[in-house]
């Protein structure tokens, strides 16, 4: 019939995206923890699914360095180092000051805050930070995660480059499974974690890119002291 295998293929497609999403989030609740080793095989029985989507999202998420791949023994979780997630903080730090400098030079790309589609774009991001800092205050580092991640998602679609988005994205993945391997050791994350969401976001709408360019930085030193702080003891 025509159009049937277009059909197959995108459903395939849909189940390999829905995979890699599903074993995303089992690293970063620590549900698979580093170093643990798993077969194609496995996944595929523990999902009930075909060999084929499965190997699929399993090479996606090798290649986005959350997972690596042994040809004899399938695949295991990366387990990254403290010299790992300072090249991340490096590498974010980038990116997100080619956000603020799109911002001071009046880049064509940043959308117009004066826009009330803007505005409005703007205010959920807040209310975005805000569930990110009421999570973090409770040391609710799952809920953190999830709300984070859409915070600062929105928060770079803002600047009108989607490819600045993505990459973004896929460091601050990495970066959480990163700090996921160390945080997942305590007990008690109340007063660990950083809240400066909403704080970010205003200075941002006032287009203050030194303040901002300040709360990144004290969020990344934050971030570094506590993983190294975590690996040392």
């Amino acid at each position: 019939m025509p159009g049937t295998s277009g059909n197959a293929a995108v459903t395939r497609s849909t189940l390999r995206q829905q995979i890699a999403d599903a074993l995303r989030d089992e690293v970063l609740a620590g549900r698979l923890q580093p170093g643990q080793e798993f077969t194609v095989k496995e996944i595929a029985e523990q999902y009930g699914v075909s060999a084929t989507p499965v190997r699929e999202a399993l090479v996606d998420l090798s290649a986005q360095g959350l997972l690596e791949a042994d040809q004899h023994r399938g695949f295991r979780v990366h387990e990254y180092s403290v010299e790992d997630f300072r090249g991340m903080l490096d590498a974010r730090s980038l990116v997100i000051e080619g956000m603020f400098l799109a911002l001071d030079s009046g880049h064509k790309g940043y959308r117009d805050l004066d826009d009330p589609r803007t505005a409005n774009a703007v205010a959920g991001v807040r209310r975005r930070g805000e569930e990110a800092q009421r999570a973090a205050a409770a040391g609710d580092l799952t809920v953190l995660i999830g709300y984070d991640l859409r915070f600062w998602r929105e928060l770079s679609t803002q600047f009108g480059n989607p490819y600045l988005a993505d990459f973004l994205q896929r460091l601050r993945v990495q970066t959480w499974v990163c700090t996921v391997q160390h945080l997942r050791r305590l007990t008690e994350l109340r007063g660990r974690l950083w809240c400066g969401y909403t704080e970010l976001v205003d200075a941002l709408a006032c287009r203050d890119t030194a303040r901002a360019r300040s709360i990144v930085a004290e969020y990344n030193a934050h971030a570094l002291a506590l993983i190294e702080g975590l690996a040392a003891g």
